[in-house]
Order: structure tokens, then sequence, then C-alpha cells
């Protein structure tokens, strides 16, 4: 589902609120910029039901361009990782 598809749902399905789908926009927006800057400041977003997002540092190792089976360095970087909860692994 892209971006553009979750907003289009959600405008469908409120119904009774009848709220613009500009602004449904702005709210995703705003959430998940909220989400990314919980997982800046704290290191992890949970969700209760959905699941947890969580800031992980990988370390920094050697590897192989596949191309030419040269070695290279790939340094350390920042990720995040999810993990489901088991309210939404049951319903998978």
């Amino acid at each position: 589902m892209t971006k553009m598809e979750l907003v289009e749902r959600v405008f469908k399905d409120n119904k009774f609120r009848k709220i613009p789908r500009t602004a449904i926009e702005e709210i995703l927006n705003g959430t998940f910029d909220l989400f990314v800057k919980s997982i800046q400041k704290d290191g992890k977003f949970t969700y209760p039901g959905f699941g947890s997002f969580v800031l992980k540092k990988r370390k920094a190792r050697t590897g192989r361009n596949p191309q030419t089976g040269e070695t290279l360095f790939i340094p350390s970087k920042k990720t995040v990782t999810f993990k489901a909860a088991p309210q939404l692994k049951e319903t998978l």
C-alpha cells in the first residue's frame, strides 16, 4: 500500500465525520513524523496490538562487490527493526 492509497482508504472510511482528504493527509504525515521523532529520541516506538519499531546499530563489516568480487568496507550504521505484536501475528 502506498501513502496515497492509505489516505484514500482512511478518507473512504470516515463516513460520519466528513474530514477532507487534505486534512487526512496532514494528520497521517504528522503521525508518522511523531513516530520518527519518538524513535530518534527514545530509540523505540511501540503501538500496542500492532508491534514495536526499535532503533538498532549495525556493526561495521567487510563485504564483497557482487559484480567484481572486490572486498570492501561497510561502515556501521543505524537501522530500524520491527517486531510484530502477538495479536498482529494471530491475525496474519
